[in-house]
């Protein structure tokens, strides 16, 4: 049974994220900062399903507290999976963005892929396996009005796993990116009509969390062993 980390495990696409990895056997962190019952009530559910997991709670944009609470977690053994999937937004229009603004978003998914990332690498380095994904999105490829600060930070997700990858390549451990579209959840629910979406995807619908979860499975597992450097985007033809 290999350990996985997945951040922002208690959102909707983090949570079908923990349910399908432990699903493949592996032992879970569902981490969360705010949303400790949220985490605990996934970690909770798998658990009653058979499979292996607990809460993880720790603010990713915190480098000496998210390494602390990995120290801790690295107590039990090497962490061989990591799934960078926090991220928040905070939209507007970039004349009239604020710098908290700009920085709040880019902290959370750029500095806290670092913070979670880095700790880990040297025990996942010494058992000479490993797989890194981290969640981007279609918004980091394409750009999105309002969305300056998010498309900024996921790109660097995009630069950091490409150069990561070439570093870890030569260590049985891989680096991707999964860049989702349009996918159901609370969030896009607000933000998108079903004719907006029949508008702008091919597919004429939304992607599940559960499609995500079944791309990233693949990509943490044995079979995706010389897949690495990679940006995957998964949006039912969007782009």
């Amino acid at each position: 049974m290999k350990r996985a980390l997945v951040t922002g495990g208690s959102g909707a696409i983090g949570a079908a994220l923990c349910r399908k990895l432990a699903a493949d056997g592996h032992h879970i962190y569902v981490h969360a900062n705010t949303g400790t019952e949220r985490a605990q009530a996934v970690a909770a559910e798998i658990a009653a399903a058979g499979g292996s997991a607990q809460a993880a709670i720790f603010d990713v944009t915190d480098f000496a507290a998210t390494g602390a609470a990995l120290q801790r977690l690295l107590g039990s053994g090497a962490i061989q999976i990591v799934i960078n999937n926090a991220g928040i937004h905070d939209d507007a229009v970039m004349p009239g963005m604020s710098r908290a603004q700009w920085s709040r978003v880019i902290d959370v998914s750029l500095n806290g892929f670092f913070n979670v990332t880095q700790p880990l690498l040297m025990p996942m380095i010494q058992t000479r396996w490993g797989r890194i994904v981290s969640v981007s999105s279609v918004a980091a490829l394409a750009g999105n009005r309002g969305q300056v600060n998010y498309a900024a930070a996921k790109a660097g997700l995009h630069g950091a796993s490409r150069a990561l990858a070439l570093e870890l390549a030569s260590r049985g451990i891989t680096v991707n990116v999964v860049a989702p579209g349009i996918i159901q959840s609370p969030m896009s629910e607000g933000a998108f009509s079903k004719e907006q979406i029949d508008r702008l995807v091919p597919m004429k619908r939304a992607g599940t969390p559960d499609e995500v979860a079944e791309l990233v499975s693949f990509l943490a597992s044995e079979h995706a062993a010389y897949v690495t450097a990679q940006i995957i985007s998964i949006n039912g033809g969007l782009i």
